[in-house]
């Protein structure tokens, strides 16, 4: 409910019902606390509230991403569950896909294209097709 409209008309309720009571109390230091510690606390569990929605959210789109990846034909499926893998694996796999993008920048700028599924696994620049000419290099894509 947190993140609805009724929630946020409940909290604005709440602080004219304690700003309408000022009066009553004076004004006093009790009445100032009321408000300050009551948002505090409202403040600290909405950090956690907050990050479980981040992290099923989160949780979702990989598995979404997961799917796409698995029943694109010619998609490598080595990238499955990737946010899962150590620091070291993720930079070889950034530092090969970054060496793809460059090479595909560079078919580009020659008048080539920039499509198809590189292969990833050695991390040569070696294309599926190249590879399929060598059977000792072939994978299974699925």
């Amino acid at each position: 409910m947190a993140g609805k409209p009724a929630a946020f008309v409940i909290a604005v309720m709440l602080i004219a019902l304690w700003g309408i009571s000022g009066p009553m109390f004076h004004f006093s230091d009790t009445w100032q606390l009321v408000i300050n510690t009551s948002t505090t606390i409202v403040t600290f569990l909405m950090v956690f509230l907050i990050q479980n929605t981040q992290n099923r959210d989160t949780a979702a789109m990989q598995i979404k991403l997961d799917e796409l990846i698995r029943a694109l034909d010619g998609a490598h499926n080595a990238l499955l569950d990737l946010e899962e893998l150590n620091e070291k694996d993720l930079t070889r796999f950034r530092k090969r896909y970054q060496q793809l993008a460059e090479q595909a920048r560079g078919k580009l700028r020659s008048g080539g294209e920039d499509t198809g599924s590189p292969f990833i696994d050695e991390g040569d620049g070696e294309t599926d097709n190249e590879a399929g000419k060598n059977p000792e290099r072939r994978r299974d894509t699925h």
